[in-house]
């Protein structure tokens, strides 16, 4: 399966702009991950938006005032740079009701020296004069200028639109897939290590790269400069995707500086199973919790590390299982593994898991045998009557993989509750042996040939 990085578009501009409100549009959510570094002042929010096939992330800044000096606003122009350097394009939010402000001519200028893709874009545009209200922000010398209301969502599908449109112009080849090289699924298994500074991220790469008999080498760096390292074990090939900045082994290291957010999603999409990494002597965060979220929604198979687990007692090691139960209950499909990855204990168990969640996640399942399993398991618990009508499964087939996506035809689907479409889930992934990857169901109803 070939990579595809997902392009990423920082939001910026002056305080009160609405960078906010276009990033909540964008993403439909404010549950954004954050970039909860030590001592930042002012956080990154980060979330993901689709139109049609395309996803991509946006990042959300502070207030940039690029001529400060010190202070807070000092430290949120720091937040902002950081932002536009993780950026493949750069959206510059100014105010169509304010009009050009001196601040617009002093970020304007910041922008240019940074050699960013930069759009334009008018807010608050709603109910004026296209022409008029981006006429004065030509000054700017940045390109036309693009009317939005991010309140009311005037332009700002045809803006996402032509900044997809500009990035894979310029990157052709990361727009599709090779075709056909989903249906057999890649031989080598891409496997990324997600999780907090400080979990122990290096210290398990270390750890397997180590092992008896492993073979290790450098390949280039990827986009933002991403490195993988290959290694064999057991006769399976791996590559490694490290969100913390490898190195040659002997020089790996873990620095609060290297952690990048966006090398973390981008790792997530690159990969086929992720080892979300967890740290046993802490608590379980919003970070970890939305890191999750991400690998769940990007249907990647996905596999957990609770680390540092040997230095636990177990009064603490029943704490955190609580911690774990309660905040990552929508993990319930992945594997949890209690590991040390200092000493190695764990680690022949953990990979077991991550080769089984790539399977599970490109299983290929015969249509008979799906019809059955699914009908097998509409007689043993009928779907609720919805109204005068009980929905009818009558056959399934598949529809993909990674993640594996069943199909399910019949009458009145329309109506199959969330409870019920649970069921099929577990039922599905029981018999299929489907465990460690998220699993999607799709329902489509046969036309009425009776109603109009």
């Amino acid at each position: 399966m070939s990579s595809i990085p997902i392009p990423v578009i920082a939001l910026v501009g002056r305080p009160n702009v609405g960078k906010s409100t276009l990033f909540n549009r964008l993403t439909r959510s404010r549950d954004a991950l954050v970039a909860d570094l030590p001592g930042l002042t002012r956080d990154r929010h980060y979330g993901q938006g689709r139109v049609g096939e395309r996803p991509f992330l946006v990042i959300d800044t502070g207030g940039f005032e690029p001529i400060a000096k010190e202070g807070i606003v000092f430290e949120m122009a720091k937040q902002t740079r950081q932002a536009v350097t993780e950026a493949d394009i750069v959206v510059f939010l100014v105010d169509g009701r304010q009009g050009l402000a001196p601040q617009d001519k002093h970020i304007a200028d910041d922008l240019r020296k940074t050699g960013r893709e930069i759009v334009i874009a008018v807010n608050k545009a709603e109910g004026m004069i296209q022409a008029n209200v981006t006429a004065e922000f030509h000054e700017l010398g940045l390109g036309d200028p693009l009317a939005i209301s991010s309140a009311h969502g005037d332009g700002v599908r045809d803006l996402v639109e032509l900044l997809l449109d500009a990035y894979y112009a310029k990157h052709p080849a990361q727009e599709k897939p090779e075709e056909g090289s989903e249906e057999l699924g890649p031989r080598t298994i891409k496997l990324a290590i997600v999780g907090r500074p400080n979990v122990g991220k290096s210290t398990l790469v270390n750890t397997l790269l180590g092992e008896e008999r492993v073979i290790a080498f450098d390949m280039p760096g990827t986009t933002r400069d991403s490195i993988e390292i290959d290694f064999e074990r057991g006769g399976r090939q791996y590559t490694l995707i490290d969100t913390a900045g490898i190195r040659r082994r002997g020089k790996v290291f873990e620095a609060v500086e290297k952690f990048s957010v966006v090398k973390t999603l981008q790792s997530i999409t690159d990969a086929n199973v992720v080892l979300l990494l967890l740290d046993a002597q802490q608590d379980i965060s919003d970070q970890d919790a939305h890191i999750a979220g991400f690998i769940l929604e990007s249907g990647r198979a996905l596999v957990i590390g609770v680390n540092k687990w040997d230095g636990m007692d177990d009064y603490a090691r029943e704490r955190i299982k609580r911690d774990i139960d309660r905040k990552l209950q929508f993990l319930s499909f992945a594997r949890f593994h209690y590991i040390s990855a200092l000493k190695g204990q764990g680690i022949p168990a953990l990979l077991k898991s991550v080769d089984a969640a790539f399977a599970a996640a490109f299983a290929k399942i015969s249509t008979p045998k799906l019809t059955r399993a699914v009908i097998a398991a509409a007689e043993r618990q009928a779907p609720p009557r919805k109204g005068l009508f009980r929905p009818k499964l009558r056959y399934a087939h598949q529809g993909g993989q990674n993640p594996p996506t069943i199909v399910i035809h019949g009458n009145a689907l329309d109506h199959i509750s969330d409870s019920y479409r649970r069921y099929l889930e577990s039922t599905l992934r029981e018999n299929f042996k489907l465990q460690g990857t998220p699993l999607k169901i799709e329902f489509r109803s046969s036309k009425n040939p009776f109603v109009e």
